[in-house]
């Protein structure tokens, strides 16, 4: 298991658009109509990854917990399908509708929008306040698979918590660790 850190998008970045298969609904999609006017959540993620497996509880748990606050929380996979067919929309689906996603779950089929954000990894985290400025990018929390850490969403939670009370976001932020894209 290959261990990739986020790379790290300069805080500040506006969110760069797209327009994305979402592999639940069969609809395309664009970040302006799933964005949030308060916080909106930005994550890439894939099915194969034993670091998002590890997660995904807690993805589910979050994103219940938030998008009654008006959160909206976007998953994008943006693996080579041909390498990893398991990463491909119909079996995107499969593990939306078997793990819960109340999220949706978009296909970036060109990898151009991970490349737009500099998504190295999976999962990899961003967080953008209300004018689609990145305020967190990073980990949901220290926890990893076979690390004995609980997985609490901790770190990405605090971030969405300090951005709804009108808080400024600590810039002390760590990058994610995961498996790498699988580039074409």
């Amino acid at each position: 298991m290959a261990e990739t850190p986020s790379t790290m998008l300069p805080l500040g970045t506006i969110a760069p658009a797209f327009s994305l298969l979402d592999t639940v609904s069969g609809n395309i999609v664009t970040l302006d109509s799933l964005k949030s006017t308060r916080a909106t959540v930005i994550m890439f993620i894939c099915n194969h990854c034993p670091f998002v497996k590890h997660v995904n509880k807690e993805l589910v748990r979050m994103a219940h917990d938030y998008q009654k606050k008006d959160v909206s929380i976007i998953a994008i996979s943006s693996n080579d399908v041909e390498k990893y067919p398991q990463d491909g929309p119909e079996r995107m689906k499969e593990t939306a509708e078997e793990v819960g996603y109340p999220f949706p779950y978009l296909f970036d089929e060109s990898q151009q929008v991970a490349k737009d954000y500099q998504a190295a990894c999976t999962p990899d985290f961003y967080l953008f306040d209300p004018d689609l400025k990145l305020v967190y990018r990073g980990q949901l929390d220290g926890s990893r698979p076979g690390n004995g850490l609980p997985v609490t969403g901790k770190d990405l939670r605090n971030a969405i918590d300090a951005l709804l009370a009108g808080n400024p976001v600590s810039k002390h932020q760590h990058p994610s660790i995961g498996c790498n894209i699988k580039w074409k």
